[in-house]
């Protein structure tokens, strides 16, 4: 009889258990769906005309002009900073402005939360802007520099390898990024809300709103100027455009070129901290949009897209550095040898920064 009791016991506990197992399942399953169907995305909302008052201003971005042949046909470019020929070096004034958004329901969502630990501090110190550490790409030294600098230098090392004096830098006139202050805006209901994407809990924001209030504020700042780059931050949100998630675009108002992105805290998903950044300043680099958007035999130069999705072992394309404590992800971009440009130009002859094998063709992956 006790045996009897003791198998009815555990029967009625293992059965309690599976309930149990299934109930937290289940739970776990409707917190982690998707509100909208999740796209790891980039894009570019494409040139627009300057704002009013803005259409003749006193001085633009450095640039420099550049063409490659492919297949009987010449490819024009502009590119940011100092032709690589020249052996000289650019510093863009570079201004980063925090955006705080407010949505309806109240929630606030900021890159100044955190203190120390906050995406806006820790955007200040990653390798985007910190200039101490060393790229060894494939065996060789291209620089003790900046990530996008690096990136360059070995775009363009049959160049600039005897010319220890090309870089491109962000910053000012003492290479340091000056943070504007943060921008506050409130969301209506229509153009944004919380939602679940990629398992995690952010933020929802429609991008024609949100392109709108930040083309308004450059227009109506003193500071920024055609000269220099503005870079707006957001914290935990995506953008949505006919669906989720775009994780940082770049554009321009006449000849003021700015890029946004999106600093994701939660470790391994898409914008994971500066790898949207990242990404957005390595395509701004090469194809700025002023005083026009650079065509190729794959379509528009974006180094950053044919790898948003990832490599084998790099999650969205990302590579970890360590830095200042803390452990970034920086996008692998590809070379203008990928666009049809010279096969020997980058370091090692690669197809990307990070000399990523699974790219053997010109346009494999598209632009």
């Amino acid at each position: 009889m006790k045996k009897s009791c003791v198998s009815l016991c555990q029967a009625m506990a293992l059965a309690l258990l599976v309930c149990f197992c299934l109930s937290a399942l289940m739970v776990a399953q409707d917190t982690s769906a998707d509100t909208m169907r999740a796209v790891p995305r980039f894009t570019i909302i494409p040139p627009k005309p300057a704002a009013p008052g803005h259409e003749n201003p006193s001085g633009t971005l450095e640039e420099w002009n550049g063409s490659f042949t492919h297949n009987g046909t010449n490819f024009p470019f502009v590119m940011v900073g100092a032709d690589p020929s020249t052996n000289q070096g650019a510093i863009i004034t570079t201004w980063i402005i925090p955006v705080k958004l407010v949505l309806s329901d109240g929630s606030v969502w900021d890159p100044l939360a955190g203190g120390p630990q906050s995406p806006l501090a820790r955007t200040i110190l990653s390798p985007i802007f910190d200039n101490t550490t060393t790229y060894t790409q494939g065996g060789v030294d291209v620089g003790t520099t900046q990530y996008t600098d690096a990136y360059q230098r070995a775009n363009f090392w049959s160049i600039v390898q005897n010319n220890p004096n090309s870089h491109i830098l962000l910053g000012g006139p003492t290479a340091r990024v000056q943070v504007l202050p943060e921008l506050t805006l409130n969301v209506p209901s229509g153009s944004g809300a919380q939602c679940s994407e990629f398992g995690i809990h952010v933020a929802c924001v429609s991008i024609n709103y949100y392109d709108i209030q930040v083309s308004n504020y450059m227009a109506n700042n003193n500071i920024i100027n055609p000269t220099g780059f503005p870079i707006f931050l957001t914290a935990n949100m995506y953008w949505t455009q006919g669906g989720c998630c775009i994780g940082g675009y770049h554009s321009a108002n006449g000849a003021q070129t700015y890029s946004n992105f999106t600093y994701i805290s939660t470790p391994g998903v898409f914008s994971q901290d500066v790898s949207a950044l990242s990404h957005e300043v390595g395509e701004w680099l090469d194809d700025p949009l002023y005083p026009q958007q650079n065509n190729t035999p794959c379509g528009i130069l974006e180094n950053g897209d044919p790898l948003e999705n990832g490599q084998p072992g790099h999650p969205f394309g990302t590579w970890a550095y360590q830095l200042h404590g803390f452990t970034y992800h920086l996008q692998d971009l590809v070379t203008l040898k990928y666009f049809g440009g010279d096969p020997n130009g980058p370091v090692n002859g690669f197809w990307t920064f990070q000399g990523y094998t699974g790219i053997t063709q010109i346009c494999q992956n598209g632009a």
